[in-house]
């Protein structure tokens, strides 16, 4: 009810401002954002509420061959906790066996004497083991400090049952006491968590011919899914918990073969479409607490990837109001690249990429000319297709000829026929990211693409992907260029590396040859329940002839 409330609230505050003349010269969205807003508010999903408790207490220990030199191991019935003095348990660690999102309560009684002083305990909230035993301070990453889930509590009073006001999502959780009395003593004698998502039924399982590893692969996909759907597709459960368009649509896609909740997928499209930016461009990110608003953060290829996810939501549900209620801003972001696109069908790559963030990856040093050529193109296309499917290819008339001469330029000026490959940048750049954008847009033919992605392993200087993100590209790329043995190998080495080094969740950033990269400078506050590693479920089910035989 107060997600409710606050956005009846905002509604309210953004129709007076789109009434004033302030804003009316400036919103190029002023007669629909109010309607939208509305809608997203009508279509805002219920979460489910589940009571969690933890299965068993653990260890952390050091060990040079796991994930990031950190692992679990079972010690001791939870019963042992409840049973005894805290103060000799202090730094216990309590597993709940899955990764869960939520809210985390515990109680407290008198051990013997009365307590007569305050108690203060910390609780140190970890997806991953190492989250556990690496110490947060002093901190040197890129992002808040804030977002690494470790809160103290002081109780002033015994017995007391908290709840800690702070969601978090976590499987282990380590409490260290920090201060009590020296006369008294007390316990801890429960614990339970309310585990929280917008998911509220079952996918149909797989083939019984399903290799393990693939099966093992589409269940923990589901759970990332799962828990990163929350009243939005957050992008991570545990850090950003926003809605990104990005992640919006890669999410979409795992959940169209699995939990079919289209209200989210109808809630996030209004919710972007009515707090996009005033100059048109739909927003990269929005958050919805303490009321809806975006990020003022523009991201090129983002905004266009929006309109794939509207003509996605139109084949996968029919819902022919919805996609024609936001046309308005899925043309708009045709606009997006106009700009920068010169006579010769090439977008003016340096003039865009100062201008404006262009995401792609997160691998450094990645050049992306090429890339933006190709997610230009596949937009294009896609909008196009939605336009014929709500009847409004007239009002996009031009987008064939474009298109033509955007494919035609691209192929003369990026491809090296010599090598077999598509480049990227002055410096001519070999990416997987270059080879999938190519084969996403079309420019590249089947025969080429599929010629330069397995070329590529056995190049030097190739720029790999660095997060699952980008793979999830190059596993389209590979099923259009009917590579399924290689698309399937990908699946089941890249995530299944995941699988192996015990992930409950699917993560945000994973390098097969480094388990301690992050783009934050601090492996600790990167997301492991990451919502753009979820796609192999959608592969999996999408197409059960290459991975479930």
């Amino acid at each position: 009810m107060k997600n409710k409330y606050r956005f009846r609230v905002f509604v309210v505050l953004i129709t007076a401002l789109c009434s004033s003349k302030v804003v009316t010269a400036q919103d190029v969205y002023q007669e629909q954002r109010n309607g939208w807003l509305q809608l997203a508010e009508k279509s805002q999903p219920k979460l489910i509420e589940s009571t969690k408790e933890p299965v068993s207490l653990v260890s952390i220990e050091k060990d040079e061959n796991a994930f990031q030199h950190w692992k679990a191991v079972r010690s001791f019935p939870v019963d042992s906790l409840y049973s005894r003095s805290f103060k000799k348990q202090s730094g216990v660690v309590a597993d709940f066996g899955e990764h869960l999102t939520g809210f985390f309560t515990f109680s407290v009684e008198a051990f013997g004497r009365a307590a007569d002083a305050p108690l203060r305990l910390k609780f140190t909230f970890g997806e991953v083991p190492s989250e556990l035993a690496t110490p947060f301070d002093p901190y040197p990453g890129g992002l808040s400090r804030a977002w690494l889930q470790d809160e103290i509590v002081t109780i002033s009073d015994v017995p007391a049952v908290i709840t800690i006001p702070r969601r978090v999502a976590f499987r282990y959780v380590k409490i260290e006491l920090l201060g009590s009395s020296v006369y008294s003593d007390f316990r801890i004698n429960h614990i339970t968590f309310k585990a929280t998502t917008s998911v509220d039924s079952t996918p149909s399982p797989l083939e019984s011919s399903t290799d393990k590893m693939v099966a093992d692969i589409d269940r923990i996909s589901l759970v990332t899914l799962k828990e990163c759907m929350q009243t939005v597709y957050e992008d991570g459960p545990k850090r950003d918990r926003r809605l990104w368009i990005g992640d919006l649509y890669l999410e979409s896609l795992a959940n169209m073969y699995s939990f079919k909740n289209y209200e989210l997928t109808k809630h996030c499209l209004y919710l972007l479409a009515g707090l996009s930016y005033e100059n048109g461009v739909a927003p990269s990110n929005v958050f919805e607490r303490p009321s809806p608003h975006p990020q003022i953060n523009p991201l090129f290829d983002y905004a266009l990837i929006y309109n794939v996810a509207v003509k996605e939501y139109l084949q996968a549900t029919g819902d022919r109001q919805t996609a024609a209620d936001l046309w308005p801003i899925v043309k708009k972001q045709l606009e997006v690249p106009k700009k920068y696109l010169g006579k010769d069908g090439m977008l003016d790559y340096e003039r865009a990429n100062k201008e404006w963030w262009l995401f792609f990856d997160w691998r450094v040093g990645l050049d992306k000319q090429a890339a933006l050529q190709g997610v230009v193109i596949w937009a294009y296309k896609n909008t196009y297709e939605l336009a014929k499917m709500l009847g409004k290819e007239k009002e996009v008339s031009e987008l064939p000829d474009l298109i033509k001469k955007m494919m035609a330029a691209t192929h003369k000026n990026l491809y090296d026929k010599a090598e077999g490959v598509f480049v990227s940048g002055k410096d001519r750049q070999v990416s997987y990211a270059s080879q999938a954008w190519m084969v996403l847009s079309g420019v590249a033919t089947k025969a080429e693409g599929a010629k330069a992605l397995r070329k590529l392993p056995g190049m030097q200087n190739v720029i790999y992907p660095g997060a699952p993100y980008l793979y999830h590209y190059v596993i389209e790329a590979m099923i259009q260029c009917d590579m399924r043995k290689e698309a399937k190998d990908l699946v089941v080495d890249y995530w299944g590396g995941m699988v192996t080094k015990g992930a409950d969740t699917f993560w945000e950033v994973y390098d097969p040859k480094d388990d301690f990269l992050s783009p934050y400078k601090f492996f600790p506050v990167n997301s492991y329940c990451h919502a753009w590693s979820c796609t192999p479920a959608y592969f999996i089910r999408k197409y059960p002839e290459i991975f479930q035989h």
